[in-house]
Parts: C-alpha cells; structure tokens; sequence
C-alpha cells in the first residue's frame, strides 16, 4: 500500500487517509491498530510495545485496551520521552484508541474507538475499566459518544460474534459506524495473516454500505505480529 500518513493535518484526518489505503499487506508490518497491554489483558507493557513497534518499523498504530486509555497514555509519554533522547529519528504515529463492548441486535460486539479527544465527556463512561451499562452500552449510543468525541468507530473482527456480519454491518452502519476491522486473522495463524474468506466479505459489506477497511492484530502476547 501507499502510505499517506500527513502529520501537519489534525489526527482524525490524517487516519482517515490512512484507512482509505488500508489493504490486505497493510498488517502487522506497516500498521496496526488492534492491540492490548498488561492495562487489560494483554501482556505487553506499553514500553515494550512501543519498542517492538519502532523495531518493527510502524508508520502507525493504536493501542486498544479494554475499556481504559491508560497503555495509551503510557505509550504516548514513553515515545515523547524517546523522541527527545533520538531526534531526527524516524517514529511511527500513535493514535488515541480503546475497545469497547457494546450491544448491536441483542449481542454483545466490540467497538473500537480511534483518534478521539481523550478529555471528552463523552468518553468518560468508557474508561472505568469494566464494561458499559444501561444505555451506555448500547452499540448507537457509544458510536454516539466516539463522535461526539472527534473519533471514529470501527466494528473490531465482524466474523466473530453470534450474529452474522450480515446482520450486524448494516445496523451498525444505520447507526453511523466508520469502519470494519476487514483483515483479521480469526485462526490465529503463524506467520499472521487475515482470514481470505473473512476478509473478502468483509471487504464486499465495507464498499456497500462506505465504511473504512482497517486491520489489527488484536495483540494480547508478547509479540505485535501475533494474536496469541
């Protein structure tokens, strides 16, 4: 893919961009925007993270921790601390982001949140660690606040809830989603790579209803490149 990553625009537009020429190569060696430290559940601390992100040689990632910022914010503060100690040396771009459980046709799914002003009110239910309740939980009122709150919403790995993607995209599009998480590997393959059948549909149901393709490794080990 082209990477078009125009730091001098405000964050959300510079993802935008990113996300039009998100492709099936994109993951886990150019972006990547699904991943957990030790914050939630995963085992990375966010210096190591961000360590194996400049080794790797990212041009962009999002830390998306269950239902808090804080490995983000970690993250962010270690990088400006490594900037400074390395001027001149080329980083990848750290967007805001977090993942959140919500309620989409009676089933539980999971929204992932990018790019978002992090002191806004409307994000404030989603950082208690724990997930959402009452109507806060509710799959329009969190892609409600995601905007209200400057981000963009994106449908995390469409393929594996209990309800069909066919059911769920197109509600979730009526509801003003962003996004599909479209490269996904959901058999946890080593090397990764997104699921073909998945990632095809996925693909289809993203140009029908104009939704952004995007790809993560969902990370929770110790390496970026993998799930497990």
């Amino acid at each position: 893919m082209v990477v078009d990553l125009d730091r001098s625009s405000t964050t959300c537009e510079s993802l935008k961009r990113v996300f039009q020429r998100i492709d099936s190569e994109s993951c886990p060696q150019l972006f990547n925007f699904h991943m957990h430290t030790v914050h939630s559940d995963g085992k990375l601390q966010p210096s190591t993270l961000m360590e194996q992100a400049i080794a790797i040689g990212l041009k962009g990632l999002a830390i998306t921790d269950h239902h808090n910022i804080l490995g983000y914010q970690a993250a962010r503060d270690w990088l400006e601390n490594w900037q400074w100690s390395h001027p001149g040396a080329s980083i990848p771009y750290l967007w805001s982001g977090i993942e959140i459980n919500a309620n989409l046709l009676d089933t539980e799914v999971h929204i992932l949140a990018y790019a978002f002003d992090i002191e806004s009110s409307s994000m404030k239910p989603y950082y208690q660690k724990t997930p959402p309740t009452g109507m806060d939980y509710q799959a329009k009122n969190v892609i409600a606040a995601i905007h209200d709150a400057g981000g963009i919403a994106v449908l995390a790995h469409p393929a594996r809830y209990k309800r069909s993607p066919l059911d769920l995209i197109p509600v979730a599009a009526e509801y003003q989603i962003d996004g599909l998480e479209t490269f996904y590997a959901y058999n946890n393959p080593n090397p990764w790579k997104p699921s073909p059948v998945e990632s095809s549909l996925m693909q289809k149901l993203a140009q029908m209803h104009n939704l952004f393709n995007t790809c993560g490794t969902d990370t929770h080990g110790l390496d970026l490149r993998q799930r497990l």
